[in-house]
């Protein structure tokens, strides 16, 4: 396999903006409201005619900001950015194979995620009419594995006073004798805040298919005083109280804007789940970082790699883990401490790596992550909302938004003693096929590299990269002020980086994303590992905001530096680390699609040899994505 040089040429064209290739066009802003919608049902988003551009609709009134949420967080990022001319084929391409999301339609948080009589249950916030936010119901699907998923009939409507504005984000618990208590966030009628329960209908049912409100006691938390009516929301899975097990004990997410525009978490006790009381105090507040949202507290033990129940008894070896969704910048941070329930606090175990300075479950587009203890399998796992970064009118043409990223165990890093490690389940290696390794690969500096493998759009990738050592040891650089989003992407180059894979390009690399480390080392000749994800060339469309994200990554002595990706059409999922720096982004090649979209190695160091130790590449089948067979209900469906 050869490579090319990365002489003068090649080198600006990597470090060039992508062309356009199609202009824009604006027509549409001039049809009345009859031809426009005679125009959308004309242009069929299931036709094979990659030749003639869908014409975007008008696009639609938001009112999540006046509800107290933001719904798409990167519409205000996009400006006047005219529309770009999708066609049919690059539209249907975007949809995923084996990331879940509904058969159509708007999607948000996952909610209530649980294991219960066989089943894995997944409730997410749904627009059952739109594939923009509102009307927000829950939408709810069921699987046996976590990958291959059936969905079923919306599970709660909008329909009462105490959530008319919207069935709200919410959490499972299942209490030790089996019953099952949902707890969810409801938008009243005058938008307040108030949390609710629901029962299932049928507790003997595996698919819980039909959910009870309790009219006679809903709402059963309202805003305590103090607190905004648009600012309380998100309650979590309960715990028990200590040695009291007959005591429950939940969070909720909430600000403080008179205190320095603090984030926090109010705890509430319950023995019933009816009635509640406010437990002194807060669980933990850092100033500055605002509405927290999708609060999430649960227990890591220290030496083990099993998960553990929500419940679990406080012990020398158990941390918990303390993760807030940051309304103010749409991130999900999380810190690593102690909690006390005799006094209701939290404390992190380094006030250096508190919440909203410290780490994040992911830098990319990741957010209103939800865990679930899993006493199947004896494991934690995650699941995070992966939101569009296109405009509005693109949604609506393809008549969908979002996915959820693939659910991820979490574990504590034993080796690093300060982070968590959220890895893919295992169930995903399912859906590998034809797998490719490729061994001692050498990558010279400014070098790219085709990679030999045809289909590209739904892989699985483990690969490992070690330097060369004298170069490490020649570079004299202190290379101390680099920032992934800041210093010039994959195209910023220095002494010892960046290299990686460029995945979803064409053959001329006008589109690519960039999956990449960096080594930085500084005046006293440490070195600092960067992981990052390139956007900026993503996709030849206008009208999407392209980021670059990442961040430092721990690297022990002896280690390579290792990664593993997932690509899936329009996202691409990299754990580096074995998981201990995450990146998720959201990716449109209009020209990188089918067939055309390539694999490459790179390698845009001035200075240091880079060896690919070793490359795995293997296919992945699309999941099983489909309404519920009710007659196979009793026999092992999927």
């Amino acid at each position: 396999m050869s490579g090319r040089d990365l002489d003068s040429t090649h080198s600006q064209f990597l470090l060039s903006p992508p062309r356009q290739r199609h202009r824009s066009c604006c027509l549409i802003r001039l049809l009345p409201l009859t031809a426009l919608l005679a125009v959308i049902l004309l242009c069929n988003p299931l036709s094979n005619d990659d030749t003639v551009p869908v014409l975007s609709p008008a696009p639609p009134s938001s009112r999540g900001a006046a509800a107290g949420v933001s719904e798409k967080s990167t519409t205000g990022m996009l400006g006047s950015a005219p529309a770009f001319p999708w066609t049919n084929n690059m539209l249907v391409f975007q949809r995923t194979a084996f990331h879940f999301q509904p058969e159509k339609n708007w999607m948000n948080d996952p909610d209530g995620p649980l294991f219960y009589k066989g089943w894995y249950h997944l409730f997410y916030q749904y627009n059952p009419a739109s594939s923009v936010w509102g009307n927000i119901a829950w939408g709810h699907a069921v699987s046996r594995d976590l990958i291959n998923w059936e969905h079923l009939s919306v599970a709660m409507m909008p329909d009462r006073w105490y959530d008319f504005n919207g069935v709200w984000s919410g959490s499972a618990t299942i209490l030790p004798d089996g019953r099952l208590v949902m707890l969810y966030t409801g938008s009243t009628h005058e938008s307040v805040q108030v949390q609710n329960i629901a029962f299932p209908a049928d507790p003997a049912d595996p698919l819980l298919l039909h959910w009870v409100k309790s009219d006679e006691h809903n709402p059963v938390i309202s805003p305590p005083e103090g607190i905004q009516f648009k600012d309380f929301r998100d309650p979590t899975t309960a715990w028990h109280s200590g040695e009291d097990s007959g005591t429950w004990l939940l969070a909720i997410g909430s600000k403080n804007d008179s205190g320095e525009h603090a984030g926090m978490a109010l705890v509430y006790r319950t023995r019933d789940f009816v009635s509640y009381e406010l437990v002194a105090g807060v669980l933990h507040s850092v100033a500055g970082t605002g509405m927290w949202e999708c609060v999430d507290l649960y227990p890591v033990h220290t030496e083990a790699s099993f998960g553990l129940d929500t419940s679990a008894a406080s012990a020398p070896a158990v941390r918990h883990v303390l993760k807030v969704s940051l309304d103010d910048d749409k991130h999900d941070y999380y810190g690593i401490g102690r909690y006390y329930a005799e006094n209701n606090s939290w404390v992190p175990d380094d006030p250096d790596l508190d919440i909203g300075v410290g780490f994040r479950l992911d830098y990319g587009k990741y957010y209103a992550a939800k865990s679930f203890y899993d006493q199947n399998k004896r494991r934690r796992v995650v699941w995070g909302w992966s939101g569009e970064t296109d405009s509005e009118q693109a949604d609506i043409l393809k008549g969908w938004a979002s996915v959820q990223t693939i659910p991820r165990t979490v574990l504590f890093d034993a080796e690093t003693g300060s982070n968590l490690l959220l890895w893919p389940v295992e169930e995903l290696d399912t859906l590998r096929f034809a797998g490719k390794n490729f061994t001692n690969l050498p990558l010279p500096a400014h070098t790219v590299k085709p990679l030999e493998f045809a289909g590209t759009t739904q892989l699985d990738i483990m690969a490992e990269f070690e330097m060369d050592e004298s170069s490490v040891k020649a570079t004299m650089e202190a290379d101390v002020g680099y920032n992934c989003s800041t210093s010039g992407g994959a195209a910023g180059r220095g002494a010892l980086g960046p290299f990686g894979l460029l995945v979803l390009a064409d053959s001329i690399r006008s589109e690519q994303t960039a999956v990449y480390f960096y080594v930085a080392k500084g005046v006293d000749g440490q070195l600092t590992t960067y992981f990052c994800h390139d956007e900026l060339r993503s996709s030849n469309a206008n009208d999407i905001v392209k980021r670059i994200y990442g961040s430092t990554v721990a690297v022990l002595r002896g280690e390579v530096l290792s990664v593993r990706i997932l690509i899936d059409h329009s996202i691409v999922e990299s754990f580096a680390q074995g998981g201990r720096t995450c990146i998720t982004s959201r990716v449109y090649p209009t020209a990188a699609i089918d067939g055309a979209a390539k694999l490459f190695l790179f390698n845009n160091a001035t200075n240091a040899a880079v060896t690919v130790k070793s490359l795995t590449v293997w296919k992945m089948r699309p999941a099983l994505m489909r309404p519920l067979d009710h007659h196979l209900v009793g026999e092992q469906s999927l």
